[in-house]
């Protein structure tokens, strides 16, 4: 009797999307603290193209299939789980694996699927809503009634972070690259949405004051153009550097005025870390999805054999929201 498989979808070597290719994997079993999910949706998210173009290692001890976050229902429970059953309906964060059909997780990072959605939707919460909260709120410090800058509005996390912010009571600026996705982030709820490619958004936003906090995950020449969109006291938050991480800062600006800039990413914090964001997610935010005031923005649906369309659709940007992989029904 052989091992038993799973369909999943792997990195033959460091490249573009056509290096992703179904294969099967051994079934893993969950460890000590760790739940096992059939997993019915993946998120697709920018860290799996890095990872897929080598540029994004996981973590000692991870998987190496790419996949940050899945929803689907416990199919295994590893020692010391007592919160959990097999059969439950949850959401997850992932150290990677999400790309297959069964993937194992730490228990603390799993949240129930919020009421009144289905497993395609809560795919599409655990990488941006654990990235914005965490950033947004607990790093950030947003507050209501402050003025919040996000860049990529029509992004999973912008999306998420135009939703969030608006529902906590900031005032909410947003950048993209065309008017369809400028309109897309107004009817989200953003205030203010600046087409970077026709208007300076530096000029647009300080108009309105400056932003008390800024998350971006462009950097490149962005970061000194954000230290002056910011507000005397400001706060910039960096997640990603998608025009280059190296760049000069003018410290004096920063002490002149009095600006914080900090930032993170997700995947490398501790286990007890992304426990702690799960746990305030649960509390604070998984109420408001129930109640259908915040929902994820779903750009498209791919089966998880087209993975690679999925991470060339994603690495073009003419996605609005979030793109999932359809795992349960994978086919060779």
């Amino acid at each position: 009797m052989g091992f038993a498989v799973v369909k999943a979808v792997e990195i033959t070597k460091a490249g573009g999307p056509d290096v992703l290719r179904l294969t099967d994997r051994a079934t893993p079993e969950p460890g000590h603290g760790e739940v096992r999910i059939k997993v019915a949706y993946a998120g697709v998210n920018r860290p799996d193209a890095l990872q897929r173009a080598g540029l994004y290692a996981p973590p000692k001890g991870a998987s190496d299939l790419p996949g940050l976050e899945a929803a689907g229902e416990i199919s295994a429970i590893g020692a010391g789980v007592t919160d959990w059953a097999v059969g439950d309906a949850v959401c997850a964060l992932l150290p990677g694996g999400g790309y297959a059909e069964e993937v194992c997780t730490p228990a603390a990072h799993c949240l129930p699927v919020p009421n009144g959605m289905d497993l395609r939707q809560a795919a599409c919460l655990p990488e941006t809503f654990f990235t914005v909260w965490s950033n947004v709120f607990m790093r950030g410090g947003l507050q209501a009634g402050e003025r919040f800058l996000v860049h990529g509005g029509s992004s999973g996390i912008g999306t998420t972070a135009i939703q969030l912010a608006r529902h906590f009571g900031a005032r909410v600026f947003t950048t993209a690259g065309t008017d369809e996705k400028c309109q897309a982030c107004r009817d989200l709820g953003a205030e203010l949405a600046v087409n970077y490619k026709e208007r300076d958004f530096v000029e647009a936003v300080r108009a309105e004051g400056g932003a008390h906090l800024i998350l971006d995950m462009v950097g490149g020449d962005y970061l000194p153009r954000n230290l002056k969109t910011l507000a005397d006291d400001g706060r910039l938050v960096q997640i990603a550097f998608l025009q280059g991480a190296k760049v000069e800062v003018n410290f004096a600006q920063m002490m002149m005025r009095r600006l914080t800039l900090t930032g993170s990413t997700l995947r490398p914090q501790s286990d007890l870390a992304k426990a702690e964001i799960a746990r305030q997610l649960r509390a604070q935010v998984w109420p408001v999805l129930a109640a259908g005031k915040v929902a994820p923005v779903i750009d498209r649906e791919f089966a998880l054999g087209d993975a690679a369309q999925a991470h060339a659709r994603m690495e073009s940007s003419a996605h609005i929201g979030k793109i999932v992989l359809r795992v349960a029904e994978a086919d060779a």
